[in-house]
């Protein structure tokens, strides 16, 4: 029973944007499964889900790699405002972003999750970005130049 219960509760939470327990509770009732405030709450923390801002400024419940999506989505964004110009030498490629954003530019990079890069380093208004091989410099060339345009 409890494992059907949280299966359903992921597919509530995937379909339509729940902001409160009561409501994801009613949901589970509607799909014909009895079941209380608390017994919902012991779902919630054993799913580890997650409260999330959408984009309408309310909150819903979300699993972790939704959440985490929606911050990369945010962080590509960041990301694109502040880049500068990329250049590349061998397995290395130098990201030039404004003064002050190269940390938060790393991090974004980070988050792509791209597996041609094996690690980001950043100061002030320059990233280094190790690249795997020489030969996955020009895919993450053109990657990067789209997102300055």
């Amino acid at each position: 029973m409890k494992s059907a219960r949280q299966v359903a509760i992921l597919d509530i939470i995937e379909k339509q944007n729940v902001e409160t327990q009561e409501e994801l509770a009613e949901a589970l009732r509607s799909r014909g499964l009895k079941v209380t405030q608390a017994t919902v709450s012991r779902d919630i923390k054993e799913l580890r889900l997650l409260k999330v801002l959408t984009s309408t400024g309310a909150y819903k419940y979300a699993t972790a790699d939704k959440a985490e999506n929606g911050l990369s989505d945010r962080f590509v964004r960041m990301l694109a405002e502040s880049l500068l110009s990329v250049a590349a030498s061998n397995n290395l490629i130098v990201v030039k972003t404004l003064n002050g954003s190269a940390g938060m530019a790393a991090e974004a990079l980070d988050s792509l999750h791209w597996p041609e890069v094996l690690g980001t380093l950043a100061g002030d208004n320059t990233i280094l970005l190790v690249i795997r091989s020489d030969g996955d410099v020009p895919q993450v060339l053109q990657r990067l130049n789209e997102m300055i345009k």
